[in-house]
């Protein structure tokens, strides 16, 4: 089987032609399915659905599913695809069955609705047992026609064909009904999704759930893309030189010996500070003998983790992500890799215009002076977010700062992002009406629009349509600064009023600051505000600024290249 090579340099090229071990499907003799299906699993309604697997080359493959019948011709290289018509949803189990020859494969209970892929780091793995509601939510979860499966962590050089399995029973790579039995691995954002999708649509929904803690985003782009990313040299070269290492080094072999002789050595080392009175070096981690080419790495998650499922019929994504662009000097690829993410995951699925719902990240650790709070890397990434959700067609952004109440990085009140995450596709994707009206659905609380300084006062209005019934939580007036011409933020006051037009704006001031130029809310590393609309969605974080952000222990600063 020819292997795809992408325009990396040269040395990268050998580097992984030296140092992976494919796991690219062999040619088959036996008739398969990927393991993305499965029984109890939800194909995508409305849509033709396409099914594929691997026989032996030239057999003859036979599909039956809801009335239809399907077949094709297992290519030279033993794969081969078949489309179904598109169906209508479907609440009554069937079972989809392949035949080649005398071979036979039946999935069971077989549901047809909404099929929706859940990415992202831990925010997004994190399942509904580690939630705040997990104690009333995982017993009383009774919802089988909400079916949801958790794929297996595979980071590759290359693309992969499939995933592996531990074994039919196994909670992560098989399909799961979310009922209390099953339901607690489930990703509680997903579910939360998923209830309100499945309430309000009335239709089964199926949860892909391929989210990795701790990635980047450009583990999930395309390698293509990264090569043409300027901001990437600096990672690529890295990972370049991690793999020349790891095949100077003897690959696998070379890493038992090393780690034999480095642990020779430590215990050596620990005898001797024992007799002391003193203690060693820490113990060598197995870990870090370990082939870099199937870890984490430029594209590495696509290959894996993406690419198994992107022949699979969806119907759009929500992607969580964006954490571990907020430590060091990450966040300096990021306006670059996360609109190469979108663009790139909609290229693999083949649908330019995939609807794409981006959760903005929260926040964690403690406020400090306000110099640091403005200059936090969380800031950048919400902000980079907010511009891709406005310059990227047929995406959205759904609010999280708020759901976040102890400081964690994890927080675990994952109800309202999932609910909000939901409100987006059922208005936007599935063009939902508010109740007892021909209006679209409100997905979203006010959005910035422009700021007028008159008389020490910032004025700030908000986009048509999203200030309707503009509020501050309770008559309070958190997360508001305001600066004058020395760039220097203070904490301010705010208020809502009516302006002579009808619509609703927000007066900010601080006595502190008598000639303001800037204006700013939520924005720190842990945000705090009660803004919001009539409906009691919160608003975006926004600044009325185009200052430079110079993130702490970072190099350089962030300079907004669209927005205000």
């Amino acid at each position: 089987m020819l292997l795809k090579v992408y325009a990396f340099p040269a040395s990268f090229v050998l580097a992984i032609a030296a140092s992976a071990t494919l796991s690219m499907a062999a040619p088959a003799t036996d008739l398969r399915l990927p393991h993305i299906f499965g029984s109890g699993m939800v194909l995508q309604q409305g849509k033709p659905v396409t099914v594929w697997g691997w026989a032996k080359p030239a057999a003859q493959v036979t599909i039956q599913f809801a009335g239809q019948t399907k077949s094709a011709t297992a290519t030279a290289d033993s794969k081969w695809m078949v489309q179904l018509d598109a169906m209508n949803a479907s609440l009554t189990p069937g079972s989809l069955v392949v035949r080649a020859g005398d071979q036979k494969l039946t999935l069971d209970d077989v549901l047809i609705g909404e099929v929706w892929v859940c990415g992202g780091q831990s925010n997004m793995e994190l399942p509904l047992r580690s939630t705040v509601d997990a104690d009333i939510d995982l017993v009383a979860a009774d919802d089988p026609a909400i079916r949801f499966i958790r794929l297996p962590k595979v980071a590759h050089i290359e693309p992969q064909d499939d995933f592996p399995v531990e074994s039919a029973t196994n909670p992560v790579g098989n399909w799961r009904a979310a009922t209390a039995k099953q339901v607690e691995n489930c990703t509680g954002v997903g579910y939360y999704f998923a209830r309100r999708l499945h309430r309000n649509l009335k239709v089964p929904v199926g949860i892909i759930d391929n989210s990795w803690g701790g990635t980047l985003a450009h583990n999930w782009c395309a390698k293509k893309s990264l090569a043409g990313i300027p901001e990437m040299r600096e990672d690529i070269a890295a990972f370049e030189t991690k793999i020349k290492e790891w095949n100077d080094g003897g690959g696998e072999e070379g890493a038992k010996k090393r780690l034999a002789a480095d642990l020779a050595q430590w215990e050596k080392d620990n005898a001797a500070a024992t007799a002391k009175g003193g203690r060693a070096p820490g113990r060598p981690n197995p870990n870090n003998y370990t082939n870099p080419a199937l870890g984490h790495q430029p594209g590495g998650m696509f290959n894996g983790s993406l690419a198994p499922f992107t022949d699979m019929t969806i119907r759009g994504v929500l992607f969580y992500q964006g954490e571990n662009n907020a430590f060091g000097t990450s966040w300096k690829t990021y306006p670059r890799t996360l609109p190469a993410v979108i663009a790139d995951w909609r290229a693999a699925f083949d649908d330019p215009n995939l609807p794409f719902g981006i959760i903005q990240i929260a926040g964690w650790s403690t406020r400090r002076t306000m110099d640091y709070d403005m200059n936090h890397h969380c800031n950048v990434i919400r902000e980079v977010q907010f511009d891709v959700w406005q310059s990227t067609p047929n995406t959205g952004l759904v609010v999280t700062f708020d759901a976040n109440s102890d400081g964690n990085i994890h927080p675990g009140c994952k109800l309202p992002v999932g609910e909000r995450s939901a409100r987006w596709a059922l208005s936007q994707v599935h063009g939902a009406k508010a109740a007892g009206s021909n209006e679209p659905l409100e997905w979203h609380g006010p959005v910035y629009e422009a700021t007028e300084f008159v008389g020490g006062q910032a004025i700030v209005t908000f986009r048509k349509g999203s200030d309707q019934g503009l509020r501050l939580d309770k008559d309070t007036e958190l997360g508001f600064v305001v600066a004058g011409e020395d760039k220097v933020f203070h904490a301010a006051h705010a208020r809502t009023a009516q302006s002579k037009d009808k619509r609703m704006q927000l007066i900010v001031w601080s006595e502190k600051v008598p000639t303001p130029v800037a204006v700013r809310y939520a924005s720190s590393n842990l945000p705090v505000g009660g803004l919001m609309n009539g409906r009691e969605l919160p608003a975006f974080p926004f600044r009325s600024d185009n200052w430079p952000i110079t993130p702490h222990q970072s190099t350089g600063s962030y300079v907004r290249t669209q927005g205000n």
